[in-house]
């Protein structure tokens, strides 16, 4: 039998495509990951789509290998159905050793994600001293200022990165006296907002920007305090602000970066047999796109195009195309790893080619949004975004979207202007496309609704990251 490969998979949270080096921003925010890219066995793939457009219904799609319409999580509920296998349990019935560690409630024992790992460590502060332990927490104090936030009590002004890069080092070196093949799900979430990188990093990008580093770090807490007050508002920041806003959320990015380079060179350095390393993101961000920000409501490529790039997954070089979903790097990986693959929904990159990509966007989370802002500002425009679950379909030259508003295509890169009628026969084949899906992989696995089992520390988690908590 061919020896199974290991598998790391790194999430970065909030990570846009066009905010990365591979992607061709213009600021080097990833040179580690190009780095990675670049080398033998490696790749970057140009056009990876999410499956949603925030935490819960991504990560959920990821670690079912299912559309988001399918296992219902952040869509109509709160957590996937005990009836749907996670992948971690179907590389543990493969013989695979499994492991994850994740700062985010949405990613943890309350919504069903951490189903099959063998070790599961839900980064938090109560959590921290035993997952991590005491060495490693003092190890963070001392390099406070290197990638923390300085001498300040104020959280929102911290990282777990640091210490969940520790932890995944050690677990990884303790793979040198083990046989058994391990997959190692990895949730970074320094991008998320509040964007507050070591000052290192922001010092970088802070140059065009004509303000200090105090005032920019002011203006990424302020923009976090305040998010629905600004997306409220018509005109909520001057060009400066923007500009400060989008060098802290670059200096986050290169901050993560540094971890995943720094993961990479042990993994390629430790004892442990051939390892397929993937990095990605679990959606992108919003600035200002549709007059909104961080990551909801629509399915605009600044939240739903996200970088992807693998590393030793050879086998699935000769994969020409660019279109790519995480449902089909995951069914490929459960594939060479001898895996159960029946009832994921993603291809398999050795032998299929995807045509189109499905983005989703629950209307739950939409309503709450909505009528937070509505609260805020009875003036809003909430006419543009349609209450309903939104369904967007992806090709390299088109979107293609459909709620219960109606339809919509749009030719990309322009989201904004519909040109169904200049496209009629594009318009009729993707909804036929579409109705298929609706038909077949879209279909709900229950019709149960999944409740969340969120203690009151895991929600306030979720506020303190500026989600609306019931």
């Amino acid at each position: 039998m061919t020896e199974r490969p290991n598998i790391v998979w790194i999430t970065l949270e909030s990570t846009r495509a066009d905010h990365t080096t591979m992607g061709g921003y213009d600021r080097e925010t990833t040179p580690n990951v190009q780095r990675i890219a670049d080398s033998e066995g490696g790749r970057y793939f140009s056009q990876c789509y999410s499956h949603g457009i925030w935490t819960l219904a991504s990560s959920a799609s990821i670690l079912t290998a299912t559309y988001p319409s399918h296992h219902g999580a952040g869509m109509t509920g709160d957590a996937i159905p005990s009836v749907l296998p996670t992948v971690a349990e179907r590389f543990k019935e493969a013989g695979y050793d499994t492991a994850c560690i994740s700062p985010n409630s949405h990613l943890s024992s309350a919504t069903g994600l951490d189903r099959g790992f063998d070790e599961f460590v839900w980064l938090s502060k109560s959590t921290l001293r035993e997952s991590v332990g005491l060495k490693t927490i003092l190890s963070y104090v001392r390099n406070i200022r290197t990638h923390g936030g300085g001498l300040t009590l104020d959280t929102r002004k911290h990282g777990t990165d640091y210490m969940l890069n520790e932890l995944a080092t050690r677990w990884l070196e303790d793979r040198q006296t083990k046989s058994d093949p391990m997959f190692l799900y990895l949730h970074y979430g320094g991008p998320h907002h509040p964007y507050f990188p070591p000052k290192r990093y922001l010092k970088q990008f802070a140059t065009e920007t004509g303000l200090s580093i105090d005032e920019i770090e002011a203006i990424g807490l302020d923009h976090h305090e305040n998010l629905y007050e600004h997306m409220a508002a018509s005109s909520p920041f001057t060009a400066e602000e923007w500009e400060a806003l989008r060098a802290l959320y670059d200096g986050e990015i290169a901050h993560a970066d540094e971890f995943v380079g720094e993961l990479f060179e042990t993994v390629q350095s430790l004892d442990i047999g051939h390892t397929i390393f993937v990095i990605t993101a679990d959606h992108g961000e919003l600035f200002g796109e549709s007059g909104l920000l961080a990551h909801q409501l629509v399915t605009n490529e600044a939240v739903s195009h996200v970088p992807l790039v693998t590393h030793g997954l050879d086998s699935a070089l000769a994969y020409e195309g660019e279109l790519v979903q995480h449902a089909d790097v995951m069914t490929t990986l459960l594939a060479m790893a001898g895996a159960p693959t029946e009832g994921t929904q993603g291809i398999d990159l050795r032998t299929d080619h995807r045509d189109f990509a499905v983005v989703q966007r629950g209307a739950d989370r939409c309503r709450q949004n909505v009528e937070k802002l509505l609260e805020l500002n009875p003036e809003f425009d909430a006419s543009k975004f349609p209450d309903s679950t939104l369904t967007a379909l992806f090709t390299p030259e088109f979107k293609y979207e459909h709620s219960d508003d109606g339809t919509e295509l749009f030719r990309l890169p322009d989201e904004s202007s519909d040109v169904s009628d200049e496209y009629p026969v594009v318009a009729s084949d993707l909804h036929e496309t579409l109705v298929e899906w609706f038909e077949t992989e879209g279909k709900p696995v229950t019709d149960q609704r999944q409740k969340g089992r969120f203690t009151d520390e895991m929600r306030d988690q979720l506020a303190d990251l500026g989600y609306l908590v019931d």
